[in-house]
């Protein structure tokens, strides 16, 4: 067992820094300034712009999140779908539907067939892109965490006509360093787990029983991931359980941990805000509920105070909410999701993990976003070519990578366009692309048309 060492979570000193900060209009015109220089902020400073109220100062807020990300993102949107294998929990978590007390769900634990019927439909949908989600307790029957290392191995082996899943993101229970290692040599991408909340008193409250009760062991979770060599981890809390702005400055503290410790911090955090599950009350009323108007100031304050880190956002939040979030920070989406083992060969069911408030499809999100001016992305480049963790960062910080990524972006998604595209989809998509490439430096725009001409020419998975 590895030991948790969780002196750098200071809940005394966030209080603390909370307390002290104020709504004063020449400071926060100040960090605002300093956010547009894309250094990031400091827990102190983040406190400040938590604290952001007249409408004045929301919309500079809002209007410095918009230059961040589009001098570090572009107008690149890279698109992904989960992937549920289990919604077997031993965890009795009060906010959920696989709660383990929940008798108002069916439980299953997916076949390696179903597994690759899931993938196989995701895969004509046009997805390359997937993060594996599995309930906290994996099957003895099917060798415990081994079955979560062959449901990887599944994925992969999926190669249909029009194409394959290139990268798969994992987001499973807390693991010991050799189980990461494992993980690693399946070749994964982005390890993600989720604290939940940092409040203590909440935790214990919302976590009745299970391993998951045992706060230390998961929020140092990605201290042994990377101990074990993953580059890229994700982290997130599930906004509604505690106050906002207390979740906001924990998060600053782990990634400012991370970083101290291993010399980067995340490569994503995800904003996921309480929805309704059937059989878990709780998240009917959620006991800090975040407005709508909160969890915009949420995304945007996130965005310049760790500028180079992907912003995800769910389907748990409708259309419209997804759309506003677009230009204050988000950086991924999923699209066409379902949240329920075998969701996407037999459909949606009503007992999902949580309420989806996004139904729409793959295509229907790429056209919205090709409307909207934004390039839809399936790039896998950076994980396969080893641009991760510190080398991901040396690229990212002085602009460099969006030599790459731009580039990629706009070949991968041709290459959507031509192979799963509704004609009114893929005029809008050209149009978008277009206007792209209008936008790149002389250099990247070369290696753009470069790899296009050989996307049109029959070519597919051309990346730099």
């Amino acid at each position: 067992m590895t030991e948790n060492t969780t002196d750098w979570l200071d809940a005394a000193a966030v209080q603390t820094v909370l307390q002290n900060a104020t709504e004063d209009a020449g400071r926060i015109r100040e960090l605002l300034a300093k956010a547009r220089e894309l250094k990031g902020l400091s827990l102190e400073e983040v406190a400040v712009l938590s604290r952001v109220e007249s409408p004045e100062l929301v919309q500079e807020l809002f209007d410095a999140a918009r230059y961040v990300k589009e001098e570090i993102y572009g107008r690149r949107m890279v698109l992904f779908a989960p992937l549920y294998i289990s919604n077997i929990c031993a965890n009795d978590c009060v906010y959920c539907a696989f709660r383990s007390t929940n008798k108002n769900i069916s439980r299953s634990a997916l076949g390696m067939e179903q597994i690759q019927r899931e993938t196989s439909e995701l895969v004509e949908q046009g997805h390359k892109r997937l993060l594996l989600v599995a309930g906290e307790s994996y099957p003895a029957s099917r060798g415990g965490f081994q079955y979560v290392l062959d449901a990887i191995a599944a994925v992969y082996q999926v190669t249909e006509k029009r194409g394959n899943i290139r990268r798969l993101n994992v987001n499973v229970a807390p693991l010991e360093v050799e189980q990461y290692r494992q993980l690693l040599e399946a070749g994964i991408g982005t390890y993600q787990i989720f604290q939940e909340t940092y409040h203590r008193e909440t935790y214990a409250a919302v976590h009745l029983s299970g391993k998951k009760r045992d706060f230390d062991y998961r929020v140092s979770a990605l201290d042994r991931a990377m101990q074990a060599g993953i580059e890229d981890v994700g982290m997130g809390v599930l906004f509604g359980l505690h106050d906002w702005r207390f979740e906001l400055l924990s998060l600053m503290q782990h990634i400012g941990h991370l970083e101290q410790t291993f010399g980067v911090g995340c490569h994503t955090i995800s904003v996921p805000r309480m929805e309704p599950a059937q059989g878990a009350p709780m998240s009917e009323q959620p006991p800090a509920a975040v407005s709508d108007d909160e969890f915009r100031k949420i995304v945007a304050i996130l965005r310049v105070a760790v500028p180079y880190t992907g912003i995800i956002m769910s389907t748990r939040e409708s259309a419209q909410m997804r759309r506003d979030t677009y230009a204050l920070g988000v950086s991924q989406v999923s699209a066409g999701s379902r949240t329920n083992p075998g969701g996407y060969t037999e459909g949606e069911a009503a007992t999902g993990q949580f309420q989806l408030g996004d139904h729409r499809s793959l295509e229907e999100v790429v056209q919205e976003l090709s409307n909207l001016a934004y390039l839809p992305s399936f790039c896998t480049a950076c994980y396969r070519l080893g641009r991760t963790g510190q080398d991901f960062m040396d690229l990212a910080k002085p602009g460099l990578i969006r030599q790459k990524c731009d580039p990629n972006a706009v070949t991968t998604f041709q290459e959507y366009l031509i192979d799963f595209a509704s004609s009114s989809t893929r005029a809008a998509g050209e149009q978008a692309i277009a206007c792209e490439l209008q936008r790149m430096d002389p250099k990247a725009c070369r290696a753009s048309e470069k790899m296009l001409n050989k996307i049109l020419a029959g070519k597919r998975d051309v990346y730099c």
